[in-house]
């Protein structure tokens, strides 16, 4: 069985690294955990491997928030420090930290 460990972590800010967008991550699937349908709608010379860690993001662009699914291998750490203004991320955890992170705490209780 194969044992898969993730590089980014709950709370933190992530760019993607094709896509002008940004958001924080609110959970982690250790490999490919969407539809057969989502998965076949990336164009065959994009589609990531299933075999990583997959982020579910509260995102961000110039024009809209919404809510991502990233695989690993298309994500890099956000270093900007800035915070994400979608709307659920006050709500889900509160301020950002200073440590350019988000506190996973009692607001997900």
């Amino acid at each position: 069985m194969l044992t898969s460990y993730a590089k980014f972590t709950v709370g933190q800010v992530v760019r993607h690294k094709l896509h002008p967008f940004r958001g924080v991550i609110f959970d982690v699937d250790p490999s490919f955990s969407n539809t057969d349908e989502w998965w076949e709608s990336i164009p065959e010379e994009n589609r990531p491997d299933k075999d990583q860690p997959f982020y579910h993001l509260l995102a961000e662009n110039e024009t809209s928030y919404y809510v991502a699914y990233v695989s690993e291998q298309n994500l890099v750490t956000d270093e900007s420090g800035d915070p994400v203004d979608h709307p659920e991320v006050a709500e889900m955890f509160g301020p950002m930290r200073e440590s350019g992170r988000y506190a996973v705490d009692a607001h997900l209780h």
